[in-house]
């Protein structure tokens, strides 16, 4: 007698969770983490966004490009100087290089550690630019064309 056994799934091979599960894994996850895009539209709506945007990196990484209106705070410094900086009172979002680096989610912890209200922009400053939106360099404003992988040329029909 000859047994067949058809190849593992590697998807699979754990099955997903269970639907209310997965719904409360994901909502958490929202919690914790802002989009690039989203940070940028209510950003470019102008007034008060409802909270302030953070730049973890060093002061080198600062002056190459970042966000426009971000404050700039390298993680090893927040414990020092987040009091005189920020309002606890305010929500912060914090980002770094992009997806490869966890300076944000470091100085988010720092950040959470001394009360304060934070959640980690994805992609990063790479992905802000990746998407096309303005950033400052010490040298003043730059800009580059959207790349079409993480910014589709009809982005209101993205689906995201």
């Amino acid at each position: 007698m000859t047994v067949t056994t058809s190849p593992v799934n590697p998807v699979l091979r754990v099955a997903p969770a269970a639907p209310a599960e997965a719904a409360a894994h994901f909502r958490a996850s929202l919690v914790f983490h802002a989009d690039v895009s989203d940070v940028a539209a209510v950003l470019a709506a102008g007034g008060d966004p409802g909270f302030v945007v953070l730049d973890s990196r060093s002061t080198e990484a600062w002056d190459q490009g970042h966000i426009p209106g971000a404050v700039h705070l390298p993680t090893a410094l927040i414990a020092e100087q987040a009091g005189h900086l920020l309002d606890r009172n305010v929500p912060v979002v914090t980002y770094c290089w992009g997806p490869g680096c966890n300076g944000a989610t470091r100085a988010a912890l720092a950040l959470a550690e001394l009360g304060y209200q934070v959640k980690e922009m994805l992609g990063g400053f790479e992905y802000w630019v990746r998407e096309g939106f303005a950033y400052e360099t010490w040298e003043g404003r730059g800009h580059r064309d959207a790349d079409p992988l993480t910014a589709p040329v009809d982005a209101e029909n993205c689906g995201c």
